[in-house]
């Protein structure tokens, strides 16, 4: 892609040579190595920071102490009890960059991009009973590549346990960019940053699975079908620090907001989510979101979503609502 915020235009200043570590080398560090989850390595505040700690077990293999709440302003239980299957997503966001950080020598300073997301919940039981509080994160980190000490980009594949039990998987791929290269990346939207953003009408908060109308991030549409992205900068999950773009986060609720809105009655649990984002989405100009429903011959529900700007996608979407369907 060409377009002036593709997070694919390689950072200039970056010109030293990457090194794919192999999965097997040995760095002479103990295994024993670990640490504690803080609030700037998961770049989150402390109420919405899931991690609470990590131990290495291999080179580029990892277990994770995770506390998922059984209740949470945003990642609320769904109706009859059940876990919100989006703290997947969120997990695994947060504890890719905190080993980023800690095992692999991303300075503070460093912007990530996730190139893709995708989660699949392992049972049809993901009731609070099961998935809420100490959760065990297995996370291996493949196709390292560094860039003189510091890591470039990776695949981390992670397994969700509690109590010897599987919840879920995911994977995801990120890369990181130097604050210097960022900066000359973005130019005039990082002056943006912050800025106020016309808050849109919100659809109808019971219509895409809310309970609170400031969760609501689709609006209506004057004419045709879809929605408009709705940005609420003030929300305190959602935009937890000023940006100068759509965080990943927001559309990855857009696109289980638009799934919702078109089941029956609302009854869609996002089971499944396999999630690639394109290029940054600006805060200042209209995101369009659109989604279709399909059913297979099994009976399994697959929706499809796809967030357009200035006549790009953004991001692509596919939610199932049977575990491990969406693909």
């Amino acid at each position: 892609m060409t377009h002036a915020t593709d997070p694919a235009v390689p950072p200039e200043d970056q010109t030293d040579s990457l090194v794919l570590v192999p999965d097997s080398e040995d760095t002479g560090q103990p295994l024993a190595h670990g640490g504690r989850a803080t609030r700037d390595l998961v770049h989150r505040p402390e109420a919405d920071a899931f991690p609470v700690e990590w131990t290495r077990l291999a080179e580029h293999r990892y277990r994770v102490a995770v506390d998922w709440p059984a209740d949470h302003r945003f990642f609320a239980p769904l109706p009859g009890g059940v876990q919100d299957p989006l703290l997947v997503a969120e997990t695994m966001r947060q504890t890719a960059m905190m080993m980023a950080h800690a095992e692999y020598g991303v300075p503070a300073d460093h912007h990530f991009v996730m190139w893709h997301m995708d989660y699949a919940l392992a049972t049809a039981d993901f009731g609070l009973t099961d998935a809420s509080g100490p959760i065990d994160v297995v996370i291996e980190c493949a196709d390292v590549q560094m860039r003189a000490r510091s890591l470039a980009g990776m695949t981390v594949l992670l397994r969700f346990e509690r109590d010897g039990r599987l919840l879920a998987t995911s994977e995801g791929s990120l890369s990181c960019t130097s604050d210097r290269a960022y900066r000359r990346l973005r130019g005039d939207q990082l002056a943006a940053a912050g800025d106020p953003v016309p808050l849109l009408e919100a659809v109808p908060a019971e219509r895409v699975g809310r309970r609170d109308p400031r969760d609501v991030v689709l609006a209506p549409l004057e004419q045709g079908s879809g929605w408009r992205l709705r940005l609420d900068t003030s929300h305190p999950t959602l935009f937890a620090r000023p940006n100068d773009h759509v965080p990943g986060m927001v559309l990855l609720e857009a696109a289980r907001q638009a799934a919702i809105a078109l089941a029956p009655e609302g009854r869609f649990l996002p089971a499944s989510m396999k999630i690639a984002f394109h290029r940054y989405a600006e805060l200042a100009e209209p995101c369009l979101v659109h989604a279709r429903r399909e059913t297979s011959p099994e009976g399994d529900v697959l929706v499809h979503v796809e967030g357009v700007q200035s006549g790009e996608a953004v991001f692509t979407a596919t939610l199932g609502d049977t575990p491990g369907t969406a693909r």
